[in-house]
């Protein structure tokens, strides 16, 4: 702000001296905080939408086995929870639940107006995509027809279908880290193939090639960044949980080349 002012007013000095100051400086101060003022709102409707849409296209994912089970209704339960949700938000989010699972719900037509107001963000598109198949994953097992609605929604989005592939690895890391019941965990060769998957590269690439990859996924998936893109603050968690998991398949992978 004080660099607005400053420049303000020296414009408006070198046009009109003393009087031209005052006005340059004054001036500088109002447009600083109109714009302020406009990247918040811009800010909070990207969240509203992010928030909306995850909720709606839960509901849509949900139903496309043909059937909304207790476990995908008891995770969105869950997200309300541990996103911390107002009653209002709350209501908001059922809401768009159900509107997700009705017979007439336009699931192209509601990721066209998240790609709007997000302007095509890539990493907060990863986020929604990570949300979605969460969901469908809490009974267990992805739905051929899930799996189908999974890449319907990364190509809608322009995101590579390996993305589908490197969530469900992300996700069984994370399930093993947090001590999965017994006998369900993935083997130490599933768990390399999978820390691959997560990083986007193979185990042909280079050392170099692969720590190139590392840094630009923790970079892209920074929660500081995300919040200042307009991923909602009670997402921030999901967030430093995903720059773990890839930390993590990042020292699976380096342990795995140095032994």
């Amino acid at each position: 702000m004080f660099f607005a002012i400053f420049f303000g007013a020296l414009i408006g000095y070198q046009i009109g001296r003393l009087p031209g100051l005052i006005i340059g400086a004054a001036v500088g101060y109002f447009l600083i905080n109109a714009l302020r003022s406009k990247l918040r709102s811009g800010i909070f409707n990207i969240q509203s939408q992010f928030l909306e849409s995850t909720f709606a296209v839960m509901g849509a994912m949900c139903k496309a086995d043909g059937v909304v089970t207790e476990d995908e209704i008891q995770v969105a339960e869950t997200l309300f929870n541990r996103l911390h949700l107002s009653g209002q938000q709350r209501e908001t989010a059922k809401a768009a639940f159900r509107r997700g699972k009705e017979a007439d719900f336009d699931l192209d037509a509601e990721l066209e107006q998240l790609l709007r107001v997000t302007r095509g963000n890539r990493a907060l598109l990863q986020m929604f995509l990570q949300v979605q198949v969460s969901a469908v994953a809490a009974d267990g097992a992805i739905h051929p027809a899930e799996h189908e609605m999974l890449l319907r929604i990364a190509r809608k989005l322009g995101l590579p279908e390996s993305q589908i592939d490197q969530l469900e690895a992300m996700m069984r890391g994370a399930y093993s880290g947090a001590g999965g019941s017994a006998g369900a965990g993935p083997t130490s060769g599933q768990k390399l193939a999978d820390a691959y998957k997560v990083l986007g590269v193979s185990e042909e690439s280079s050392d170099a090639e692969v720590k190139r990859a590392y840094r630009k996924l923790m970079s892209e998936n920074h929660p500081d960044k995300l919040a200042g893109r307009g991923l909602p603050e009670s997402m921030r968690e999901m967030a430093e949980e995903k720059t773990r998991e890839i930390s993590n398949a990042y020292d699976v992978v380096k342990s795995a080349r140095a032994a």
